[in-house]
């Protein structure tokens, strides 16, 4: 059984002796540049070409082929070929340059990729890498992420424009559809992972897009409270906002499918949170309101026209929101986050197991895979596959993307207990 059959069987809740194992194929289920460099050096990998940085908000590390066959993944991701922060970010693109994280750690980061250095150590990134305009992102010394800079106007209720929170979502180029159907296709055709595709376009309300990170001058509501305050206060502006954004999104979703037809397995749909570590960030009322019926109808058309199944991020204590997902038509849910409030992971696996596909909740990267020895990562790795595994339904990751600084014997121990289910 090949890897791509191992995570058909898995979207589809049927038992195997293989564990799913999925690290790379999103912007949530990565690996930081810097743990990706030390098991590089741990395995005793070639190491001479620094890891290249696939993700730079989060400085996420490529996992190349010989690394993903010893952690055991068995998805593939194809991403847009722009980043967030605007410029090109093919893996493929031979202009990447040397660069250094703040450990220490060499890597490569592509060319467009031009800071400036504050006089305290911080550092600003600029959108399309052009700084003849004001910065949007900055990442304190010492730092292993970038924050954006909001650069929000002064927000006239009277003059509000729909067009302006639109200006992302346009439709798709040719020459994207060219680079996803050639990309695909080479993936499909040389590897046997499961194909994760990653287009853009359907995150309604994503709060780590509506800064507008990758905008030269971004217009509209972009500043984060006043944003979570119009979901209340403007509730109909945003509401119109998201139909506009969908009408958008299913004209590019017909012409992405006619490019790549059904080669990748999975669609990411939506990063938005809608929990805390305390419970859910919005009701139940609003989440129903709001953002479900846009929801229901990207995942009504990818149902009827496609074999794709359809991935939703959403980090914290969401139980009481999962009924909902499941009802607006997701096949997966992650990170599943054991470790906020209400999330019994063997409540919710008996309830919720067989309807939809728990992805991630392998380890918690807040506490235990961090600040937990090795003993106790092999503990509640093994723990999580044996609930979780029972009836199919689950893709080990972990909980959100393995985070700078993390001991690498504790990653290690991780590994060793991934391999003994695979």
């Amino acid at each position: 059984m090949n890897s791509r059959e191992i995570i058909e069987k898995a979207l589809n809740f049927e038992e195997t002796d293989i564990l799913p194992v999925d690290f790379g194929s999103t912007f949530i289920t990565g690996i930081s540049a810097s743990i990706v460099s030390k098991l590089r050096n741990f395995y005793g990998l070639d190491n001479k070409d620094p890891v290249k940085i696939i993700e730079p908000l989060q400085l996420l590390g490529e996992i190349k082929e010989d690394l993903k066959k010893i952690i055991g993944t068995d998805c593939i991701e194809i991403w847009g070929k722009k980043n967030i922060f605007g410029f090109d970010n093919d893996i493929e693109n031979p202009n990447w340059k040397e660069w250094e994280l703040s450990d220490g750690t060499p890597v490569r980061v592509p060319a467009k990729f031009n800071i400036d250095h504050e006089t305290n150590g911080g550092i600003y990134q600029y959108p399309e890498g052009d700084k003849s305009i004001s910065p949007s992102g900055y990442m304190p010394k010492g730092g292993f992420y970038f924050d954006a800079i909001i650069r929000q106007k002064t927000i006239d209720d009277d003059k509000l424009n729909i067009e302006d929170n639109l200006e992302e979502f346009n439709s798709i180029s040719d020459e994207d559809l060219e680079y996803f159907e050639k990309r695909v296709d080479f993936l499909y055709k040389n590897f046997d992972y499961a194909i994760v595709g990653t287009f853009g376009g359907k995150s309604f309300g994503d709060i780590s897009l509506v800064p507008g990170t990758f905008l030269r001058d971004p217009k509209g509501i972009r500043d984060i409270t006043e944003w979570y305050v119009s979901l209340i206060k403007r509730k109909n502006f945003i509401s119109e906002i998201f139909n506009r954004q969908c009408e958008i999104a299913l004209k590019n979703l017909e012409k992405i499918y006619h490019a790549i037809l059904n080669k990748i397995s999975v669609i990411y749909i939506t990063g938005t949170d809608f929990g805390t570590q305390n419970g859910p960030f919005i009701s139940k009322e609003l989440y129903i309101e709001l953002f479900k019926p846009f929801h229901k109808r990207i995942n009504e058309w990818i149902h009827k026209n496609t074999k794709w199944k359809t991935f939703m991020h959403t980090c914290g204590g969401i139980a009481p929101l999962i009924e909902e997902f499941i009802d607006a038509g997701f096949d997966i849910l992650n990170p599943m986050q054991f470790s906020a409030k209400g999330m019994d992971i063997i409540e919710l696996k008996e309830k919720y197991g067989k309807k939809i596909v728990f992805w991630g909740g392998g380890v918690d990267t807040q506490k235990t895979l961090p600040f937990g020895t090795k003993d106790e990562v092999k503990e509640e790795v093994k723990n999580r596959i044996e609930i979780l595994s029972k009836g199919g339904g689950f893709v080990f990751s972990s909980i959100h993307n393995v985070q700078a600084k993390t001991p690498i014997e504790n990653v290690v121990a991780m590994i060793e207990v991934i391999k003994q289910f695979k």
